[in-house]
């Protein structure tokens, strides 16, 4: 079954827009949501601090402002500075093999955005698994062991070499690509060729997107 891939960081505000768009666009039908990582600033690259002036202005120029056209609930997040994903990344591997890559990718989007919580936390990651449907046993144990560590690290490889991903969200659908938050219509007409493919079509690109 096709499926609507997902490029994201899970600090990224864009991600948890996104989603309400793929989701409007899809409706009732039967095309699941697919979750891939790439980190905006993988360790050693500094993260950001919400104090400096450079996220609030960003938030208060276009997070808000889409947030509440998409009636979204979000909030700039007080953790500072923001946490690392890699941890996060290492359970959506494991949220993947068991089918679970999209409950998981919006709960820790949502405990990040909506609730302020720490998503570089081990615990919280563990207890947000288990919201998901992961057995916190074997998220803890995933963690620790650093059982998938190496494929998360193939997972960033593939995003930036195979796939080209320099920003996110980036959705693909089908041959079609999004870079940010996409027009809904635009969507609309790319999952609808998804059941019945025609010619190849161009990308269309969105500036709404990373920070």
């Amino acid at each position: 079954m096709s499926a609507v891939t997902v490029y994201t960081d899970y600090v990224c505000p864009f991600c948890l827009l996104a989603e309400q768009v793929v989701t409007t666009a899809i409706g009732d039908r039967k095309i699941p949501i697919s979750w891939r990582a790439h980190e905006l600033r993988p360790d050693p690259v500094p993260t950001l601090k919400p104090e400096d002036p450079y996220l609030p202005a960003i938030w208060n120029r276009s997070v808000y402002p889409l947030a509440e056209s998409l009636q979204v609930p979000i909030k700039l997040p007080s953790i500072s500075p923001q946490p690392r994903t890699n941890k996060a990344f290492e359970l959506l591997a494991l949220a993947q093999d068991q089918g679970l890559d999209h409950p998981y990718s919006m709960r820790i989007l949502r405990a990040f955005f909506q609730e302020d919580r720490d998503i570089g936390d081990p615990e919280v990651l563990v207890a947000l698994a288990a919201e998901a449907g992961i057995n916190p046993d074997e998220a803890r144990q995933a963690l620790n062991s650093g059982a998938y560590r190496e494929r998360h690290r193939e997972a960033l490889r593939h995003a930036r070499e195979d796939m080209a991903i320099t920003s996110v969200p980036t959705i693909v659908v089908g041959d079609q690509i999004f870079r940010g938050v996409p027009p809904l219509d635009e969507l609309l007409q790319a999952i609808d060729r998804l059941e019945s493919p025609p010619e190849i079509a161009a990308a269309p690109v969105n500036r709404r997107g990373q920070v």
